[in-house]
């Protein structure tokens, strides 16, 4: 997929630099001044020694006489003052001259353009690989529980409504009509219990969803109203310290070497469906998926899927189910090619091993599902992504990776990492990158729903004050503007907070995180929960214009 990077230099370090040089300047004039002025007036007679030792004192008649037949000193010839109106021009040049506007500073920029568009510089890693040498762990601290209890504080900007599962406190927009009814309408087959009937959503974004936040929710919301058709994809190992699946046990040992869409980059553009590229250095590196043993859901698999890639460096790989050698395949092959080993189980508890026997095995992940009627979802996080990363991908590849998984919704929430840009990376091109992947999306995926999750607010405190993001708003418009565009959904997670300064109010009801960014466990149960009750209330609504379309 060819990226579409640029950045603007930052027009407040530029300004800041020039003014900070003719800054230095005056000063050493003026210091320079004030030292000549400070020392007391020598005259030399023109037959002393060099020495200077029988210099005789000054004379103050001849001081005074100097001073009254001396012309009166001139403040606009001193160097200071060539110094600031030398300043002065340079701010005014960009105004002679159409073409320089980007360079005025004193007219405000058009809303998203930055001072200069120039190359985004390259990563220092920008292309290869680098080692997981953590293994991949349970990490209990992680894990939500499946009922959480929102903080007492909490109550007074969670509508009681909302916290008894009403009325969200913002719909969900489509202003087609149209956009959810593929999803919809698989909901409806597995309400109706249809064989083979599967509702999958593959739910793309940030740090939020790579640690399960808001997906663990709507995860099991929607699975216990309709059924658990298993947990769904996953990556080999955890390409981030923070990188978590709830309901579902994973383990991995150290060895693999990663390429990651968030770089270092693959110099084939292949990362699989969840942005991450896994491959073995030596024979021993393994991952394991199972089944989860305690709770209520993802107690059960009836099928593992191995997402992998054939290539001509390949190597052998070892797949066991329970314990006992299932297949081991040898992933050289003379082209380079996505390929899935499917394994079909017993419906029950089960776990699959995946074992490097050797360097070059190249995969992607693992998704587990059910042959029952009932919802997968898949939580594809990456930590640190813009939307527009995505396209670092190969289009091809990704439209094959999207297509194997065929899922009837897909939604993408970002915008957190893209306010920490600020608009150093210029608004109309968040907006034009933003464009291209989701139109990307629906060309692979012609039959499928997709819907933008909108940012969270964004805060910075200083002393006891918070104060949110400016660019929030913004980027809360341009998802919803682009959504309309491609014929998406779109989720007001900005105005259902509050809107500007809610954060602040979220952080102090532990609602929000303590970097006043990412919800509490607390804050991402209320944010899942509300996107459960937006799409059963918009269901509800489609249910009910379908019954009475009807003849």
């Amino acid at each position: 997929m060819t990226s579409t990077r640029s950045t603007s230099a930052p027009e407040a370090s530029a300004r800041e630099a020039h003014e900070a040089s003719a800054h230095e300047a005056s000063a050493r004039e003026a210091s320079a001044r004030e030292a000549r002025d400070s020392k007391p007036a020598r005259r030399v007679s023109a037959h002393a020694p060099p020495g200077g030792s029988d210099v005789p004192p000054a004379d103050p008649a001849d001081d005074a006489r100097a001073s009254a037949t001396s012309p009166p000193r001139n403040g606009l010839a001193s160097s200071a003052a060539a110094a600031l109106a030398t300043l002065a021009l340079l701010v005014l040049v960009p105004y002679a001259h159409p073409s320089l506007w980007r360079l005025r500073l004193l007219t405000p920029l058009p809303e998203g353009e930055g001072l200069v568009v120039v190359p985004a510089p390259a990563p220092a890693a920008s292309v290869g690989e680098t080692a997981l040498v953590v293994e991949t762990t349970e990490q209990a601290e992680l894990r939500q529980p499946e009922e959480v209890a929102l903080p007492a504080a909490a109550a007074e900007i969670v509508p009681a409504a909302v916290a008894l599962e009403g009325k969200p406190p913002r719909p969900i927009e489509d202003p087609s009509g149209e956009a959810m009814t593929p999803f919809f309408r698989a909901l409806a087959a597995v309400e109706r219990q249809a064989p083979g009937s599967i509702a999958r959503i593959s739910y793309f974004g940030d740090s939020i969803v790579a640690s399960d936040f808001v997906t663990a929710t709507l995860r099991r919301k929607l699975q216990k109203r309709f059924g658990d058709a298993g947990h769904g994809f996953m990556l080999m190992a955890n390409a981030w310290p923070g990188y978590f699946h709830n309901d579902v046990v994973r383990l991995a040992g150290p060895g693999w070497q990663v390429s990651r869409v968030v770089g270092p980059y693959a110099k084939d553009g292949l990362y699989g469906l969840g942005g991450v590229s896994f491959r073995s250095q030596g024979a021993g590196v393994f991952s394991r998926f199972a089944t989860a043993e305690t709770g209520t859901f993802g107690r059960a698999v009836s099928r593992f899927a191995v997402d992998y890639l054939k290539h001509p460096e390949g190597g052998r790989m070892e797949i066991k189910i329970d314990g006992e050698t299932r297949e081991v395949i040898d992933t050289r092959a003379d082209e380079t090619a996505s390929a899935i080993a499917t394994y079909d189980v017993p419906d029950g508890p089960h776990a699959l091993e995946v074992w490097a026997r050797g360097p070059g095995v190249r995969a992607f992940g693992v998704w587990m599902e059910r042959d029952t009627p009932g919802v997968v979802l898949d939580a594809i996080g990456i930590q640190g992504a813009r939307i527009r990363f995505l396209d670092k991908s190969d289009d091809a590849h990704f439209a094959e990776q999207l297509r194997a998984r065929n899922p009837s919704l897909t939604v993408f929430q970002y915008g957190m990492n893209e306010s920490e840009d600020g608009e150093l990376f210029p608004l109309d091109q968040v907006e034009s990158t933003m464009k291209a992947v989701l139109d990307q999306v629906r060309a692979a995926l012609p039959g499928s729903s997709c819907l933008l999750v909108g940012p969270m607010d964004r805060a910075d405190k200083k002393g006891e004050v918070y104060r949110s993001r400016p660019v929030i708003p913004k980027l809360a418009a341009i998802q919803r503007r682009v959504a309309g565009q491609v014929g998406c959904g779109y989720f007001d997670t900005f105005g259902a907070m509050g809107g500007s300064g809610s954060m602040g109010i979220w952080a102090r009801r532990g609602l929000g995180g303590a970097d006043l960014a990412h919800p509490s466990g607390a804050g991402a149960e209320v944010i899942g929960r509300w996107l459960y009750l937006a799409l059963m209330e918009a269901y509800e609504g489609w249910k009910a214009s379908a019954s009475a379309a009807r003849p």
